[in-house]
């Protein structure tokens, strides 16, 4: 299983975020600390807002801060809010699906279960434990910031 870019880019920015807490972040700080363009960054947070994790502040001074405490932020709903479908076989979406086997087979119920044990662990985790290491991101990715 695989995550889309824009639900890595999304958690990315979250972390970004929570790891600069109290003062808004423009997306080209965003963008610029993990290499993607200003676009891309720019999609991405105004789906967050869009979302409710993330307020945006427009004007001189403005960007994007979260919107509610890192501990009320579950990685879980972000991914299931941000991922297309978490569908990992054909036969997971009943409406277009085709395997002669579904219903019947051990590797769907094998799936499902797996799936369910992943969102499982993402359930359990909120922004604020991805960022007990908030002091060492900052350092990471000061670096990639910094004027060369």
């Amino acid at each position: 299983m695989e995550l889309t870019r824009r639900t890595d880019f999304a958690l990315r920015t979250l972390l970004y975020l929570g790891a600069h807490p109290g003062r808004p972040v423009p997306t080209t700080e965003v963008a610029r600390a993990y290499g993607i363009s200003r676009h891309h960054a720019a999609q991405v947070g105004k789906d967050l807002v869009a979302l409710g994790h993330v307020a945006a502040r427009r004007g001189r001074g403005g960007g994007l801060v979260l919107a509610r405490p890192p501990e009320a932020i579950v990685v879980g709903a972000v991914v299931r809010e941000t991922e297309p479908s978490l569908d990992l076989l054909e036969c997971f979406a009943r409406s277009t699906n085709t395997c002669p086997l579904a219903g019947a087979c051990a590797l769907e119920r094998c799936l499902h279960a797996a799936r369910a044990a992943f969102l499982a662990v993402l359930d359990r985790t909120t922004l604020a434990d991805l960022l007990v290491e908030a002091p060492a991101l900052r350092a990471r990715l000061g670096r990639r910031l910094a004027p060369s």
